[in-house]
């Protein structure tokens, strides 16, 4: 056997090495002429805040009235609120509070959903987008892509057509866009809409019709709807929803009187519903 120097042999193997790896050539696992798709951006939000902490005890005593006659413990109970059950507090919270007074009920629930894009082509803000288009649909009111015009004629509803719309929404809908039909009806004996269903002075002014809001979040609308509880008592619904980013939140404020034939009062109840979402709004801008 010939003899080979050490030298001669390391310089070999390292030649044998080189040609095999190609140095300078792309990784092994790189597909030449494949484009590198960038992923969506992420939403503005990664956490939800504690509902049931996100109104201030002096909108509560507004809010919830008759509370503030109660003693003090009951009070904490009733100001403290309820947390709704849910599965996973990083993508959806909620609180509820009811008070009682002589001459009627009411009750405030709010509801935060953080929108999440599983698709790393579509951002957290555009799937939010579409979430909240299919709450405002189903609401009745014009898509957010609808012409001014045509989100005019919208707003520019008969009293009856429009409530009726409403009906779709008597709740916060799921990401779907589904909510469950309300219970009653809310037309006279001719099945039209009167004062039953338009409130106290018969809903004449078209500025308490369901409608888009302007100046609140990424997009907001607001949905009145008076159902019946129970024989004859019935209850009055506000909802504000909005969208900030890729969370978006819903308040409920409902009204229902001791008396059968008191109405709930329109105007009174939009106002508060819009003074707490715009509040909750910079609560998300802190």
């Amino acid at each position: 056997m010939a003899y080979v120097p050490g030298t001669a042999l390391l310089a070999a193997l390292v030649v044998g090495c080189s040609a095999s790896t190609g140095t300078g050539s792309s990784a092994p696992d790189s597909k030449p002429g494949e484009a590198t798709v960038a992923a969506a951006a992420p939403g503005k939000y990664r956490t939800l805040p504690d509902p049931c902490r996100a109104v201030a005890p002096s909108a509560l005593k507004d809010l919830l009235p008759g509370a503030a006659e109660l003693p003090e413990d009951q009070q904490k109970k009733v100001y403290e609120g309820t947390a709704t059950v849910t599965y996973n507090t990083d993508r959806r919270v909620g609180c509820h509070w009811k008070s009682e007074a002589p001459d009627s009920s009411h009750t405030l629930f709010i509801d935060f959903e953080r929108v999440v894009s599983y698709d790393p082509s579509v951002s957290d803000d555009d799937r939010a987008r579409e979430v909240y288009a299919k709450k405002e649909t189903a609401a009745g009111l014009s898509s957010p892509s609808a012409t001014p015009s045509s989100t005019k004629d919208a707003e520019k509803q008969t009293p009856s057509s429009s409530n009726s719309a409403s009906h779709a929404l008597s709740g916060p809908a799921s990401e779907d866009g589904t909510a469950d039909e309300p219970a009653g009806g809310s037309t006279d004996e001719n099945g039209s809409a009167g004062s039953d269903t338009d409130g106290s002075a018969g809903n004449a002014d078209e500025n308490l019709l369901p409608r888009t809001l302007d100046n609140l979040g990424d997009g907001a609308f607001l949905d009145d709807l008076l159902t019946r509880a129970g024989s004859t008592a019935k209850n009055r619904t506000v909802s504000v929803v909005f969208r900030t980013s890729n969370v978006i939140v819903t308040v409920e404020y409902t009204e229902q009187p001791t008396v059968s034939t008191v109405l709930p009062d329109s105007k009174e109840l939009q106002d508060r519903a819009q003074s707490l979402a715009r509040k909750l709004v910079d609560k998300f801008s802190e």
